[in-house]
């Protein structure tokens, strides 16, 4: 029986804010050029008030991938906590209109935590800072998960980032619970180094138990295992779970399934914006799972696919991934 969703996404709700200005703005406003930092409440009103003219686009890494996964045709639906603000109503409004099923519930308007929104501040030489207010979509929690919709897909993709605080933690254990009963599938992506390093042996007793399909770099596989090479890591997570898709940067891509070892090329492009290469990667990986191809094409597809994330500006795609994976003999 066909499940109504091939692919939804948990994850952080963002927007991502983007201005130009000059070096003396960051200077007057004390911002570290070319790094990302978490700020509050009150510093991302500040910033938002004195930005110049801004473009707003919906971002947050799953919702980025459940991006992806929808351009390329797939049935998606995406679970994340906004305000009922005005950058709740355009992130709402972008996801649905990509056609993807978005029906959390949001916070009140009276709510003391705004929706999350990453502001970015874009100097003369291109040098992006950013400035991180994860807001309430941090704060997402067992209870604003749609078990209707979880029961229905596929697969689940839950996003490392948000594995911060024990309520997203039981989050992600009610939503596999959901989800594998009623035959779906559970992939995870550990998202970051340092979120492996502050969560490890919470992340290892999840993986082990409940993932089927573990993305992640090199660096977050070796941070998860502790490990002084990657073969090292490799070999332990195959162990562990079904299938391991690990990235490597300009050597590609490692697919692990049934103890063969798969290398899937990386595609050769000018570096424009690394943002979201991983969040591509696994957005073309899961299209070709979902559709029945092998897990060498799979590899192939999301490596594809990271390839056209940076080669432009924002962790969107900006052509016809269809049309590009035509180009490549990937229809």
């Amino acid at each position: 029986m066909t499940k109504k969703y091939q692919i939804v996404g948990v994850g952080n709700a963002l927007v991502d804010v983007l201005a130009h200005c000059d070096d003396s703005f960051l200077t007057d406003m004390g911002i570290d050029k070319g790094v990302m930092q978490l700020i509050d409440t009150d510093r991302a009103a500040e910033l938002y008030g004195k930005m110049g003219p801004a473009q707003e686009v919906s971002g947050g890494s799953a919702a980025n991938t459940i991006a992806g996964v929808a351009a390329l045709g797939g049935r998606t639906g995406f679970i994340a906590k906004v305000r009922d603000d005005q950058l709740g109503g355009i992130f709402a409004h972008d996801i649905k209109a990509q056609g993807t099923d978005f029906s959390t519930r949001q916070a009140l308007h009276d709510y003391p935590n705004e929706t999350g929104r990453c502001l970015i501040l874009v100097t003369p030489d291109g040098e992006r800072s950013m400035n991180t207010y994860l807001g309430v979509s941090s704060e997402l929690t067992a209870n604003d998960l749609d078990i209707g919709m979880l029961a229905r897909t596929e697969w689940i993709y839950l996003e490392g980032y948000l594995f911060d605080s024990p309520d997203n933690q039981l989050a992600f254990y009610k939503a596999a619970e959901a989800t594998k009963p009623a035959g779906g599938k559970v992939s995870l992506t550990l998202s970051d180094p340092f979120c492996v390093g502050r969560h490890r042996d919470a992340f290892r007793a999840f993986v082990k138990d409940h993932v089927d399909l573990l993305f992640c770099n090199e660096h977050e596989m070796q941070a998860l295992y502790q490990t002084d090479t990657l073969d090292a890591a490799m070999d332990i997570a195959a162990s562990e779970v079904e299938i391991v898709a690990c990235t490597a940067g300009e050597d590609g891509a490692y697919i692990l399934n049934g103890g063969n070892k798969t290398h899937a090329p990386a595609n050769a492009t000018k570096v424009i914006d690394a943002t979201g290469a991983g969040d591509m990667f696994a957005a073309g990986f899961l299209h070709g799972l979902t559709n029945g191809r092998d897990l060498q094409v799979c590899g192939t597809m999301g490596c594809v696919a990271a390839a056209e994330a940076i080669s432009h500006m924002g962790a969107r795609p900006a052509t016809d991934l269809k049309k590009l994976f035509s180009e490549n003999n990937l229809s």
